[in-house]
């Protein structure tokens, strides 16, 4: 009698479809997207963390700045400026001329101002450089205005010769061809150009003091303005050609030097010869 063929063994049925061998599950994508984005996730958490860590430090010091310019502001400012630098009727409103008209009015000691008159004249500055960025600080922050220019337009090193012709078409008629200054209507006049600052220079032509016009950045470019401080230190440190210069004053003063001077030499030559005949 031949045995019979043992059946082969089946999986018991449970209605799903049986898996083959080394398929992955349907849900391992998921995982693997869940655990890739959480990955992310942390690293940019960490990231930002440090980068947030950093600002509030750089936030803080710029605040103590302006708490501090501030305190300055209201104690030395506010009885012609107005406590909220508003302005009054002897002073202008300081909201919007930026942090360039602070340093170069209280940079150069023409504010505080001493005493009213046809205009700020300058004088020893009254605050330390740390105070006068201060005062800058708080200022800046009321509202946006021109800021205190970067260092490469300072250095000196443009085109001296576009420097003098921006400056002879802009600036000659107040300051002078060379930079001497020369007197205004009403008691005001143009200062003399020479011993100031490159940065002072810079910020008087984009803040426009006392009767000064305002060149802002379509009027005169900032390398335009660069140009004119380099011809400016030209002339400042070479001599002149033509030798004594008389303050550089002009036609004017050269012309009173030859009458007083040249025909006061005739006329004494004149009466020691008629003097000698006699």
């Amino acid at each position: 009698m031949r045995p019979k063929n043992p059946r082969p063994a089946t999986q018991p049925r449970t209605g799903k479809p049986a898996r083959k061998a080394g398929r992955r599950h349907p849900l391992a994508t998921v995982a693997l997207l869940a655990i890739g984005l959480g990955l992310t996730g942390g690293a940019y958490a960490a990231f930002t963390t440090t980068t947030a860590s950093a600002e509030p430090q750089v936030a803080a010091a710029s605040q103590n700045s302006v708490d501090e310019g501030k305190k300055l502001f209201q104690a030395n400012c506010a009885t012609c400026h107005g406590l909220d630098a508003q302005g009054s009727s002897v002073a202008p409103s300081l909201i919007g001329v930026g942090a360039a008209a602070v340093d170069f009015q209280v940079g150069t000691g023409r504010m505080p101002m001493q005493m009213q008159g046809p205009q700020a004249q300058e004088k020893p500055v009254q605050f330390t450089d740390e105070q006068v960025k201060a005062l800058a600080d708080y200022v800046s922050s009321l509202a946006p205005g021109p800021s205190i220019p970067e260092q490469k337009f300072l250095d000196g090193k443009g085109d001296a010769a576009h420097g003098a012709e921006l400056f002879r078409i802009n600036c000659a008629m107040c300051h002078n061809v060379a930079g001497a200054g020369g007197a205004l209507t009403e008691g005001k006049y143009a200062p003399p150009l020479t011993g100031v600052t490159a940065k002072h220079i810079y910020e008087a032509m984009v803040t426009g003091p006392q009767n000064m016009p305002v060149f802002n950045d379509l009027n005169i470019t900032p390398q335009g303005k660069a140009d004119i401080i380099t011809y400016l230190k030209y002339i400042q440190n070479n001599p002149s050609p033509g030798g004594f210069e008389l303050g550089n004053l002009g036609p004017v003063a050269e012309g009173l030097f030859l009458w007083i001077f040249g025909l006061g030499a005739i006329v004494a030559l004149t009466v020691w010869i008629t003097a000698k005949s006699n």
